[in-house]
């Protein structure tokens, strides 16, 4: 930093590198709008007022707001890899994330991690990386690798992770198991994840030290947790949609304690709705306040991980900014990050460079498939797993026949154990016809929902080595999209990544009713053994309010 030439500029002794004329400020700072020009230097604001630029854009009384940020998400649900994911967010006015990686480490441990963080380093997208904190998400689960918190402390003392990830093993922490607390000792910043805690059992999770919870679905429990001093994320993703819900839970009081973040979302709908402007706009439309949804989404989260300097159109801070028409716009007329232009009008303007993927790809290994194993015969004693659109929790139901239901299958891919879960499920309405994917939150074996057995196993297969995602009508595979890196990610653009997802969602609604990005998104949540109430993996039914399998 060249202190000398910020401060005369700043001064207006000279010309700022970058001036946006005539443009109305979102203040988040004092809460309110103002008029003047944004005089960027080094990369820094300088000022906001009367300022002279060697270059100027002309705003022409559109809003000037910080770079979005948002504070938890899974690149790899996006299906893109970390470069692709780079160029399309930016263009939405996302210039910071909090990334949790433990999809790829749940497939390919450090390795998978390394892979992520190279592609990552050469994009202009400020990429927090989290330590994975669960891989595997419990001891039940079986993955295809394990981070112990050896490893951890040891990936941690390089210094390329902010902090440790959702501890989503809460009954760990409050059974006090050893390793659990060993892995909390090792971040400053311990993200949560616990859906439906309260009381004590609340207490001592945030006692712990776990500051924050992305998995609130009511008011009672956004508040509860605020007074538990936790902080709130307000998710809004393709398969859970809490921010119409949660938005009521704001109030001038304890707006500070509350940021946007997405978790989960599939490209199609990031190209065309954004993630965070797709929160503040539907936040807007609820009935909160643009400049509270706009605070929500830049200086909390900034506030909420020590960000310094970040958050804020204000001397001093990063030139981190978005210009933008609408205060609901999808798609920002111009993004900045640090002072550099680097979307206009939806369009990235920088080339991504991206990382050698040959030691993530390859990772589908399941053994002799054959549709025997993929059979259950009705009875009407058996739990069914219940599921409800939007929600990613999932209910013990019983039902007097099969009819409606379908046919859902979890099959081990990392060390072709065989391992097979096979259950009944409400919700999809399979016809004749099945999908099948290597995505199955969070140790990713194959996940299958399907009208019989047998159109399970050809999805099954359809897969190959690589993964994917497979849509099989009247004994055809109709749609295959390879998901070539670690079975999860796409090596394509994002562009093309959506149309063939678009594809696979036409030809699934061809055998499923209620087919819907929604809908497969759940279907990808079906077998994570730490959200409500029931779930399905490779070793049978689990009951998580019990923590244990069905029948023991």
């Amino acid at each position: 930093m060249n202190r000398k030439k910020i401060i005369d500029a700043a001064l207006g002794n000279i010309k700022a590198d970058l001036v946006i004329k005539n443009t109305v400020v979102i203040d988040v700072l004092s809460h309110t709008y103002k008029k003047g020009d944004v005089a960027v230097c080094d990369g820094i604001i300088v000022g906001v007022g009367e300022y002279e630029g060697i270059e100027e854009i002309d705003a022409e009384g559109a809003y000037t707001a910080p770079g979005l940020i948002d504070t938890h998400i899974h690149i790899e649900s996006t299906m893109l890899t970390p470069s692709e994911f780079a160029e399309v967010i930016l263009t939405k006015g996302v210039t910071t994330v909090f990334a949790d990686p433990h999809e790829i480490a749940n497939v390919c441990g450090s390795v998978g991690l390394e892979f992520m963080l190279e592609d990552a380093k050469n994009t202009p997208l400020d990429i927090k990386f989290m330590l994975p904190s669960c891989v595997p998400a419990t001891p039940f689960d079986n993955n295809g690798c394990t981070l112990s918190s050896d490893d951890l402390a040891r990936l941690y003392s390089t210094e390329k992770f902010y902090g440790l990830a959702e501890m989503m093993n809460y009954p760990g922490v409050l059974t006090k198991d050893e390793e659990v607390l060993k892995k909390l000792d090792i971040c400053r910043f311990i993200d949560g994840h616990a859906p439906l805690l309260n009381g004590k059992q609340l207490n001592a999770y945030s006692a712990s030290g776990v500051r924050n919870d992305h998995e609130c679905s009511t008011v009672e429990e956004a508040l509860e947790k605020i007074s538990a001093g936790m902080d709130i994320f307000i998710r809004e993703g393709t398969g859970a949609r809490n921010l119409e819900v949660l938005v009521k839970a704001v109030n001038p009081y304890n707006l500070r304690h509350f940021t946007f973040c997405t978790d989960d979302k599939e490209a199609g709908e990031i190209i065309e709705e954004g993630t965070i402007t797709n929160c503040i706009k539907k936040a807007v439309e609820y009935g909160l306040d643009p400049l509270d949804a706009y605070t929500i989404a830049t200086i909390n989260a900034a506030n909420i991980y020590s960000l310094e300097n970040v958050g804020a159109v204000a001397p001093g801070y990063v030139a981190d900014l978005i210009i933008t028409k609408e205060l609901t716009q999808a798609t920002p007329d111009y993004v900045f990050k640090k002072g550099k232009l680097v979307a206009k009008n939806g369009e990235a303007l920088f080339e991504i460079k991206k990382a050698d993927n040959s030691s993530v790809i390859g990772t589908v290994k399941t053994g002799p498939i054959n549709y025997k194993k993929f059979t259950k015969k009705f009875n009407s004693d058996n739990p069914v797993i219940r599921i409800t659109l939007g929600s990613l929790i999932t209910e013990l139901a019983k039902y007097s026949s099969n009819e409606n239901l379908s046919l859902c299958v979890n099959m081990e891919r990392h060390h072709a154990t065989g391992n097979t879960g096979v259950c009944y499920v409400s919700g999809f309405k399979m016809g004749n016809g099945a999908v099948a994917q290597t995505i199955g939150h969070d140790c990713h074996n194959i996940t299958a929902v399907g009208s019989d057995a047998v159109s399970i196993s050809t999805a099954i297969k359809a897969l190959g080595k690589n993964g994917g995602i497979a849509v099989v009508n009247g004994g055809e595979v109709t749609a295959f999209m390879e998901l070539k890196v670690a079975g999860l990610m796409s090596d394509k653009p994002a562009k093309t990544v959506a149309k063939e997802y678009k594809k696979i969602i036409s030809e699934v609604k061809k055998v499923c009713p209620y087919g819907s990005n929604t809908l497969m998104m759940i279907l990808s949540f079906i077998s994570l053994t730490v959200i409500p109430h029931i779930k399905l993996t490779d070793r049978g039914l689990f009951d998580v309010d019990g923590f244990k399998f069905f029948g023991e």
